[in-house]
């Protein structure tokens, strides 16, 4: 559910614009609204694919932001027989929506051919969950790393060890941390989270609908490959709406999903808890350790943010080799460049279209540390 409702936000609220509208068009319109009135029909099914997502959220947890559902043991409230019923019926729009979002971005590679080979693509480890079997997976599983080429580094590894492969830099110019893969060190041991790497490290979706758009999108990859072009976030996102959905469908068929019997209770058994799932932005690392009273008192979280920081900065740098030049800088690099960042689906205050007040500032300078241009919004 939470793939659903954030892949559909980052792909037809936050992507669609600069797809369907140009990297050059006025940042006054390029925006969901300005999709609205462009392509209505297109804007209303995402719309309604987001909400799709965000209702299913609000029918298990009582709200579709933030809900306090899921508790030690099990979750709050059973699924009513009523909201299974409204769930199945609402399926067949949110596929149709699904595969209306594949053949547009589809169609629009030709025209960013540019953008998906010049910026975002470079090589570098991925990590994510799979199944035992190696499929797709985002609740539970092994840990598995791969490299550029396509090699398992890591594989079958308890999510409890994480912290045998993860180390966390920092550096003096960034709030956030560098986290890095420990057997390369810092900062070779760069990597990538999230839908591409996911669908990079895992051997297959296990969903048939899923399987058949993921083996069109490995060839994308060069040479047998990893696909490398951060560019292709976007792909990777519609297909796991697509793995989603399939899984949705499933559920709601299962005579088990409305019973009532939904929780254990338990004292604290265990002083420390180590927990891994796959969020739609990338693997999510939390780390607690607690009292005799349940009381925490330590935390270590590591987000997909943080993960993705390194592939992020490599990726602004190389849309500044291929868009800036010695004549200043443009409203087309200003976007390219938030686009870049877009593609991590980074976090909604990094990511989204403000209705033409993106907080970006971006400074060209020179050899000698003069700042020759600048722009921002």
């Amino acid at each position: 559910m939470p793939n659903t409702q954030s892949h559909a936000l980052s792909f037809f609220h936050l992507s669609a614009p600069d797809l369907l509208l140009g990297m050059e068009s006025d940042p006054g319109t390029r925006h969901v609204v300005g999709l609205l009135n462009q392509y209505p029909d297109i804007a209303r099914a995402g719309i309604r694919l987001r909400q799709f997502g965000q209702d299913i959220i609000r029918m298990l947890g009582g709200k579709s932001v933030h809900p306090a559902w899921t508790v030690p043991g099990g979750v709050r409230e059973p699924l009513s027989v009523e909201d299974r019923d409204e769930i199945r019926r609402r399926l067949p729009e949110a596929f149709d929506t699904t595969h209306l979002a594949l053949d547009l971005l589809k169609d629009s590679f030709d025209a960013f051919a540019k953008e998906a080979d010049t910026y975002g693509d470079f090589p570098s480890l991925y990590l994510g969950l799979v199944a035992a079997d190696g499929s797709l997976e985002h609740y539970d599983g092994f840990l598995r790393v791969v490299d550029s080429d396509g090699k398992v580094l890591v594989d079958k590894l308890e999510p409890e060890r994480y912290q045998e492969i993860i180390g966390e830099a920092v550096e003096p110019w960034s709030y956030l941390k560098f986290p890095y893969y420990k057997p390369y060190g810092y900062p070779g041991g760069m990597y990538r989270v999230g839908p591409l790497a996911r669908l990079n490290v895992c051997d297959f979706a296990g969903m048939p609908r899923a399987d058949r758009e993921l083996r069109q999108f490995r060839r994308l990859g060069k040479h047998g490959r990893p696909v490398s072009s951060s560019f292709h976030y976007h792909y990777a996102r519609l297909i796991e709406i697509l793995f989603a959905l399939e899984h949705i469908e499933a559920l709601v068929e299962d005579p088990g999903i409305t019973r009532t019997h939904i929780r254990s209770w338990a004292g604290v058994n265990q002083p420390v808890g180590i927990g891994v799932s796959e969020a739609p932005r990338g693997t999510l690392f939390h780390h607690y350790k607690v009292n005799q009273q349940g009381i925490l008192e330590k935390v270590n979280l590591i987000v997909a943010t943080g993960q993705n920081n390194l592939a992020m900065n490599h990726t602004v740098k190389q849309i500044a080799q291929a868009y800036v030049n010695g004549s200043g800088l443009t409203e087309g690099i200003l976007n390219r460049i938030e686009h870049g960042i877009r593609v991590y689906d980074p976090c909604l205050s990094c990511s989204t279209h403000a209705i033409g007040q993106m907080p970006l500032h971006v400074q060209l300078v020179d050899g000698n540390g003069r700042i020759v241009d600048e722009i921002k919004r």
